[in-house]
């Protein structure tokens, strides 16, 4: 564990590309033993399906773009100034509405979820995901899958 601060300029990230779109990582499990951050660029009409963490916490925080999230039972719209904060056992979905890339801020507690976006990155690398193996890889990372992936791109 690195017990020094972390001063990331911009450049300076390293992080993976998902769907032809950056997420940059900010500090990981490397660097602290509470939380991961990522700079994420959504995919216009990228959507995650319905899932849900059973220990994680996840922060949402819109920089840019347009963004449909469904947090238990509530729609929410997302603008740029848009907060969520998705403690674990709630079922979310977040959906690009959009035709151009959104971007958002994004921390998930404890920290390591990097590693799921490598290999996320990976298995999605050569074109759209397989969901089996999407199922899977969530599964391994603290994610039940509770509908289908509905990515229209």
């Amino acid at each position: 564990m690195n017990a020094k601060p972390l001063i990331r300029r911009p450049g300076e990230t390293g992080g993976v590309m998902l769907r032809g779109q950056p997420m940059a990582f900010l500090v990981t499990g490397q660097d602290t033993r509470h939380t991961s951050m990522f700079d994420w660029t959504i995919p216009a009409g990228f959507a995650t399906g319905r899932h849900v963490h059973r220990v994680q916490e996840e922060t949402f925080y819109m920089l840019e773009g347009e963004c449909e999230w469904h947090v238990a039972e509530e729609v929410v719209r997302a603008t740029p100034g848009t907060y969520l904060f998705i403690p674990p056992g709630v079922p979310h979905n977040i959906t690009n509405v959009r035709d151009k890339p959104a971007r958002v801020l994004m921390t998930v507690s404890p920290p390591g979820h990097e590693h799921y976006f490598e290999e996320l990155a990976k298995l999605t690398a050569s074109g759209p995901p397989d969901a089996t193996a999407i199922s899977e890889l969530r599964a391994r990372f603290d994610t039940d899958q509770l509908s289908a992936l509905t990515t229209r791109a």
